[in-house]
């Protein structure tokens, strides 16, 4: 049983990963994370700590509203979400994700997370985000 409730918490926290950073909500954003969690950007160095990664993802959705005609809009879309090792202590999961903006596809790619029990929920401990493709003219993946 305990299983079974692990990736159901594991799923809203992906879940609420996306959600709240679509929304512009990145306090909501960085309590998928534990406190010292780490999001590492293919290419960039990684971020420490709930405070830089808000920090950073500021940035990123400062850009996507920037010199609009039209409403910002960002959705992600998690698919294919795959457990790959599950202990009462620790998860790994590795999924898809693809964005969609105001310009239509953005950009895609994956997820490698290592996921912790914390406070009644499964948090984030570590993120890896590989950006696969991103569109000419993409809000975000710069």
């Amino acid at each position: 049983m305990w299983e079974l409730v692990a990736r159901e918490q594991i799923r809203d926290t992906l879940a609420r990963y996306n959600w709240s950073g679509d929304a512009g909500r990145l306090a909501g954003l960085a309590e998928t994370f534990c406190t010292d969690g780490v999001l590492e950007i293919r290419g960039l160095e990684p971020l420490r700590g709930r405070a830089e990664i808000v920090s950073f993802l500021g940035g990123v959705t400062g850009n996507v509203a920037r010199d609009l005609d039209v409403k910002p809009v960002v959705r992600h879309n998690l698919a294919n979400v795959l457990f790959a090792g599950l202990t009462p202590e620790r998860a790994e999961v590795s999924s898809y994700f693809t964005v969609v903006t105001h310009i239509g596809l953005d950009h895609f790619g994956r997820y490698r997370d290592v996921l912790a029990p914390a406070d009644g929920t499964w948090l984030i401990r570590h993120r890896k985000v590989s950006t696969d493709w991103a569109a000419p003219n993409s809000t975000m993946a710069r």
